[in-house]
């Protein structure tokens, strides 16, 4: 006998490759205005950025030819370590500034306000992002000037004057007020979550206020915490509006730098571009902690 095969029975088949093509593509249909996008304006320029930093002493024109590592080594000249290491404590200081002005107004609204009040006082507490870090850095040059408005409170109040301008404290007290609010978002969202249940059994079990906030809400809100740090640091790291204005030639950072070796004077692209792929890398670090430890972890 003779067997006839049947060419319906590839059609299930056929379906099913067709299915699984389809789930594959799917996804990289969805993806792919955001991949090329982060390809073209993140991805490619990083390249070239890396590209630049192995050529010393290019300049605007100049024939690209990589050549080594002389742009990274001359980053730990002690000058540049002392830029590196400003921008970092300024960055770290902003941050423990944020954090410890942020946490009692997030607790406050999270917990305290009134429900009905809370999203009003949350939009008010975040309005100033509304407008531009420019204009914001100019109102605290006008505060902080030796003829501004805190030093004339001072003079009537028969106090001594401030000179904060130009100098490194104007620039934290001009980053923290740019980063507050970003704070205070973060630490909002995960305090609100906080289970009082916790509270209350601590507070049954004899512990006092201090050791309930360290043992039950801190735990408890530590990807928040986190979170918040995070990018505060990273966004403080690459600051370069605050520390310019506010900060003058005392407080050179690592933005400001790599600003002066691609629009400044020197028109050092291979140290700048060095210098960037630098900040790249500690932002990355950063922002790998961000992801470990900023989201929270599920426990029954």
């Amino acid at each position: 006998m003779s067997s006839s095969i049947n060419p319906t029975d590839d059609i299930p088949n056929l379906e099913k490759i067709n299915r699984h093509s389809f789930n594959l593509l799917q996804p990289l249909v969805l993806l792919a205005p955001a991949g090329i996008w982060l390809l073209l304006l993140l991805v490619l320029p990083t390249l070239i950025i890396f590209q630049l930093s192995l050529v010393p002493n290019i300049r605007p024109g100049d024939l690209v030819n990589p050549s080594g590592l002389d742009n990274y080594i001359r980053i730990f000249d002690q000058l540049y370590l002392q830029v590196i290491l400003r921008s970092l404590c300024l960055a770290v200081g902003t941050t423990i500034i944020c954090l410890i002005l942020g946490f009692p107004v997030a607790y406050w609204l999270a917990q305290i306000a009134p429900k009905q009040w809370r999203n009003f006082l949350l939009i008010a507490f975040v309005l100033p992002l509304w407008t531009s870090s420019l204009l914001r850095s100019y109102a605290w040059i006008t505060i902080l000037r030796p003829t501004g408005l805190l030093n004339s409170i001072l003079s009537n109040l028969g106090l001594p004057t401030l000179e904060l301008l130009n100098h490194i404290p104007a620039v934290l007290i001009g980053m923290s007020y740019s980063l507050l609010p970003y704070m205070v978002l973060i630490l909002y969202a995960s305090i609100e979550k906080l289970d009082k249940r916790l509270l209350e059994a601590a507070a049954d079990l004899g512990a006092n206020p201090v050791q309930t906030f360290w043992k039950v809400t801190v735990p408890q809100v530590l990807p928040g915490i986190t979170a918040g740090s995070m990018l505060v640091f990273i966004t403080g790291l690459g600051d370069f509006i605050d520390p310019e204005l506010l900060g003058g030639a005392s407080s050179m950072t690592a933005a400001r730098l790599v600003y002066n070796q691609f629009l400044g004077v020197t028109q050092n692209w291979g140290f700048g571009s060095a210098l960037s792929m630098t900040l790249i890398l500690a932002v990355s670090v950063a922002i790998a902690f961000l992801i470990k430890f900023g989201e929270p972890t599920p426990s029954r």
